[in-house]
């Protein structure tokens, strides 16, 4: 799940860096060249996600640095509030981004999510006249800020309600999806769709076929299983993977899926009880540096942990790294999947991209 680091409880020389990409405030890097690099170059297979919260500059300038494997970038910056209200958050449609980030070739495909419930998101998308009223809420969002397109990231509705209420959000989602998709494709726009795995009973308010026929791609958060407010574990593992990618692949072209990878970990006080806290990895490694804590990986999952001590407590903490990514990477291989993702831009161990990289140039695009 997307969270915000606080409060809330989600190599390579790049000759993009060019100079416009890095004008004006944000200005902090010499450019190597005015070249762009093509839209279709075979190396861009990753897109990320750029948090509203926390140093947004420095994830803006995390994306210009690996612009030469980025294809789209995500700033976080819609809610869905109501039938035709989409709230922006703060620093929502910065131009100053906008315009680099689109001089280093890559596309802006800026994030909506949901604060409606099951049954209250079931019956809009259902709705044909509310559901009318949501994509043109959607649609306008985008025109109006000239975007390349838009990513829906809607989870709320798929977090709570009964498994009646689900199975309806399933078909208000499809209905809602086709609607939205082929309006972005008429204005030659993507159409990004973004869900839970889909394991067990998770992930059943999403009809991955039908959304895979819609959208342009279908981006899988392959992150929290474990989370802020469960048992201390890993974030993701191996087993995991394999298992939500034997699902989507089986219903979903393998050239639309994309797999993100998490940049971050959570901190449990296994002493006091509670929702953990979320740290990215730069965080953790600076955390566990600090305590003298032995960095320790988990075979089995594939993902790195450590524990320390304060203040007479015991802290567990799991999070993910470039060695990490290369464990996960291998199960991608095995269902011929090329794209990837990443929450979030300047959250991530920096070794990470070499990882990214080496799968995106071992694969050729899978059809």
């Amino acid at each position: 799940m997307h969270r915000r680091s606080s409060p809330l409880a989600r190599t390579g020389t790049a000759l993009l860096l060019v100079a416009a990409a890095l004008a004006g405030p944000l200005a902090s890097a010499s450019p190597t060249a005015a070249l762009t690099t093509p839209r279709h170059d075979p190396a861009r297979t990753a897109s990320a996600w750029l948090p509203y919260w926390g140093d947004v500059d420095a994830a803006y300038r995390d994306a210009l640095r690996h612009a030469d494997q980025l294809h789209t970038v995500s700033p976080f910056w819609y809610e869905a509030t109501g039938d035709s209200a989409v709230t922006a958050h703060p620093g929502a449609g910065r131009r100053d981004i906008v315009r680099g980030l689109r001089r280093a070739g890559i596309k802006v495909v800026p994030t909506v999510t949901e604060t409606l419930g099951a049954k209250d998101m079931a019956g809009l998308m259902l709705d044909r006249r509310r559901r009318t009223a949501h994509v043109e809420a959607l649609v306008r969002t985008v025109r109006g800020h000239g975007y390349d397109g838009i990513d829906l990231d809607y989870e709320t509705m798929a977090l709570t309600g009964s498994a009646a209420d689900h199975a309806r959000v399933a078909t208000g989602y499809n209905a809602l999806t086709a609607d939205l998709c082929a309006r972005l494709h008429a204005l030659g726009k993507q159409c990004v769709v973004t869900v839970l795995p889909q394991t067990g009973g998770s992930g059943a308010a999403y009809d991955y076929r039908q959304l895979g026929k819609a959208a342009d791609r279908l981006r899988i958060m392959g992150y929290d299983l474990h989370w802020s407010g469960g048992e201390a574990g890993p974030l993701s593992s191996r087993q995991w993977y394999d298992t939500f990618l034997r699902r989507a692949t089986a219903t979903v072209p393998r050239h639309k899926i994309e797999v993100a990878f998490p940049g971050y970990g959570w901190d449990w006080d296994r002493t006091a009880g509670g929702r953990a806290t979320h740290r990215t990895w730069k965080e953790a490694e600076a955390l566990r540096r600090s305590t003298g804590a032995a960095y320790r990986f988990d075979a089995a999952s594939g993902t790195p942990h450590f524990t320390y001590r304060r203040d007479g407590h015991t802290h567990e903490v799991w999070y993910q790294d470039a060695r990490g990514v290369a464990a996960h990477r291998e199960v991608l291989d095995r269902y011929g999947i090329r794209g990837t993702g990443l929450w979030a831009l300047g959250f991530e161990d920096p070794a990470s991209w070499a990882e990214l990289r080496g799968h995106a140039v071992r694969h050729r695009p899978v059809r």
